[in-house]
């Protein structure tokens, strides 16, 4: 069994309620506005990292980080890009089980033709009334299972 955290969208705000959600993950999929290169930091001491540049990730830290990757995890495959919209691939045709991305900021998860569409929401500061919440992805054989996690309580502010 393989479990792979997913977060997104932390614009430079790493809650210690997400670090918490990601301890024991065997790797970490970040899809984008991180916003800072301390949250990439602290993430890769928990996990092994995977990290795709958002819009709002700019200047000199987030020059070397691609607009979207491909990684094989478990043996199978995760295509992460930050906003959906800019999907360049046919999943289906190119064996990709997993896409991953950020940017709307409101958690989902969507299987369709055999690929399941994963967005695990923004894991930093809130906006509008929208949840904070990461994502995880159990790989086990050839099983995907996704689950999103409210890592705030809305009503309270906190978990």
């Amino acid at each position: 069994m393989l479990r792979i955290g997913v977060i997104s969208d932390t614009h430079n705000l790493l809650r210690p309620e997400a670090t918490s959600f990601l301890r024991g993950c065997d790797h970490i999929l970040h899809a984008g506005d991180v916003c800072g290169s301390e949250v990439l930091d602290a993430l890769r001491t928990i996990a092994p990292l995977t990290v795709v540049r958002g819009n709002n990730d700019r200047g000199e830290w987030a020059h070397g980080i691609a607009r979207t990757e491909l990684v094989a995890l478990g043996g199978v495959y995760f295509h992460i890009v930050h906003d959906i919209a800019d999907l360049d691939i046919d999943p289906v045709a190119v064996g990709v089980r997993v896409v991953v991305s950020g940017h709307s900021h409101q958690p989902s998860i969507l299987e369709r033709q055999g690929v399941l569409y994963l967005n695990p929401g923004s894991a930093g500061p809130r906006r509008f009334k929208l949840p904070v919440t990461a994502a995880e992805v159990v790989v086990e054989g050839t099983s995907v299972v996704a689950r999103t996690q409210l890592l705030v309580d809305p009503a309270t502010g906190a978990r």
